[in-house]
């Protein structure tokens, strides 16, 4: 790597930074491929990620028009060099693609390729992705390479930092996954618990108008308009579990959106007063919209169920590049100190995972008959 200008160590840099930033496997993979083709100075990029059947379960690209390639059809399966190199897992530097004995041809609308550098993405002895490299942007020699021993090296450096990349974003999503079915056990916990005790009441209710209907016309009159609100409140915590149970919108409404259309279903479900207000805020990154969103909710469900407030204030805020998120009530509070003890009870462990895994941080106030504020800021992108 000696006779590569510096710039070229720069760009080594600026490609790892942009990796590390993301972790949904989708973004680590566009990023990757972008960073190869930007680094290499190809003219196109694309990544391959294997299925269990010898073909591709993902393949993105990078220098191809959507258009394009919606025109070239399916993925890559069990053929060609491309496929072939799942199974060798070796590099592949070639001064023309089209004159190896493996290549079979492509579609029409296939933009035309020559020279071709491509590089396994190893994780140990596991092949978890494949680097393609075509058309390197320079004079090519003679019946040669564009692509160089040289940026074989940096491309097997990149793809050393590609695979922890690749394997970090995996485990964060299986991780989300195990979480949102953590969460949606707890709601249904939740929703037999509020929605069951209100059918059950109504059960009992209608029993009663019906005894009293002959003998009591009045009265059971009365007992009848219980049986509509009981109907009322069950609805409403139904609706309420339902919003929170559903995937929220983020990619399309935004964090603030989301959180207001939540609080107002839970205003409405709920004797407490909720209130939202918001300033000034910007699209923050993906994890960190939906961090914010899961500690809202979860501060919410322990002051609606736990705190006995009559009132909870959320409010987020721009703050430098990132946001503020507050959750104020009026609740009974608690004693900081026995913080440990009522942590997990209390979702404060959640929380303030989540608001570390994306490199935030989160408050707590409270003491007893003084309610509770917890505030999570996260540092936007």
């Amino acid at each position: 790597m000696s006779h590569r200008p510096s710039s070229g160590l720069a760009a080594v840099s600026t490609a790892l930074l942009a990796m590390s930033r993301h972790l949904e496997v989708r973004d680590v993979l566009k990023t990757i491929v972008a960073s190869a083709r930007e680094l290499l100075d190809a003219e196109y990029a694309a990544l391959g990620v294997p299925d269990d059947h010898g073909g591709f379960a993902q393949f993105v690209v990078d220098g191809v028009s959507d258009a394009q390639w919606k025109a070239i059809g399916p993925l890559p399966r069990q053929h060609g060099i491309l496929a072939a190199m799942l199974h060798d897992a070796r590099p592949e530097r070639l001064a023309d693609v089209k004159e190896d004995p493996r290549f079979e041809g492509w579609p029409a609308a296939h933009p035309d390729m020559s020279d071709f550098l491509g590089l396994p993405i190893r994780d140990g002895d596991e092949t978890i992705g494949t680097l393609f490299l075509a058309n390197k942007r320079c004079p090519k020699p003679a019946g040669g390479c564009g692509f160089t021993e040289e940026d074989e090296e940096l491309l097997g450096i990149l793809a050393q930092h590609a695979a922890i990349a690749l394997t970090n974003a995996r485990l964060y999503e299986r991780s989300r996954e195990l979480t949102i079915a953590e969460e949606r056990s707890r709601l249904a916990h939740e929703l037999h618990d509020a929605v069951s005790q209100k059918l059950f009441s109504l059960r009992l209710t209608a029993q009663a108008v019906s005894s009293l209907i002959d003998r009591d016309p009045a009265r059971a009159k009365g007992v009848l308009q219980q049986v509509a609100d009981l109907a009322a409140e069950a609805a409403d915590e139904l609706r309420a579990a339902v919003v929170e149970l559903r995937p929220a919108a983020l990619d399309e409404d935004g964090l603030v959106h989301t959180l207001r259309t939540q609080i107002q279903v839970l205003d409405r479900a709920h004797a407490a007063h909720v209130t939202f207000d918001s300033c000034g805020v910007r699209a923050l990154p993906a994890s960190q919209e939906e961090a914010m969103l899961r500690v809202a909710q979860e501060a919410l469900h322990n002051a609606l169920r736990h705190s006995g407030a009559e009132r909870v204030d959320v409010t987020i805020a721009r703050r430098g590049q990132g946001a503020v998120l507050s959750i104020t009530d009026n609740g009974k509070g608690f004693e900081p100190r026995t913080v440990r003890r009522a942590g997990r009870h209390l979702g404060l462990v959640s929380m303030r995972d989540r608001s570390s895994g994306v490199g935030g941080r989160l408050t707590v106030q409270s003491a007893p008959g003084q309610g509770t504020t917890i505030e999570m800021e996260v540092p936007g992108g």
